[in-house]
């Protein structure tokens, strides 16, 4: 499973660096997601740019996310969702669990206003 994390202070952006998030690496994401969640976080950004295709598994990682950031009065915020993942979100009836930003760049600033 590739990705990256960045910190800064109380926010972290988690780049998915995988053409899908599913079955085969979602538990790996998943793990990663439960230490990156921590009280002092209180923003995730997750980039989804690179990712194509999300299965059910791949989705209850995101939803993990969520969970454990709203217990700590935290954000998260999708970037770069691509359209047939996009829909997944939709078709599932989530999607308004979470704010989707194009950029992280525009991520930051929506955190920020």
């Amino acid at each position: 499973m590739r990705f990256s994390v960045e910190q800064d202070d109380e926010l972290v952006v988690f780049t998915i660096k995988e053409p899908m998030l599913d079955s085969t690496n979602a538990p790996d994401v998943k793990s990663e997601l439960l230490i990156l969640c921590q009280p002092s976080v209180k923003a995730l950004v997750i980039d989804l740019t690179m990712v194509l295709f999300c299965d059910s598994q791949g989705l209850s990682s995101i939803l993990l996310a969520h969970r454990q950031m709203k217990e700590h009065e935290g954000f998260v915020v999708l970037v770069g969702v691509q359209e047939p993942v996009r829909n997944l979100f939709r078709i599932s009836q989530i999607e308004y669990l979470f704010e989707f930003q194009p950029t992280i760049v525009d991520a930051i600033a929506w955190l920020q206003s």
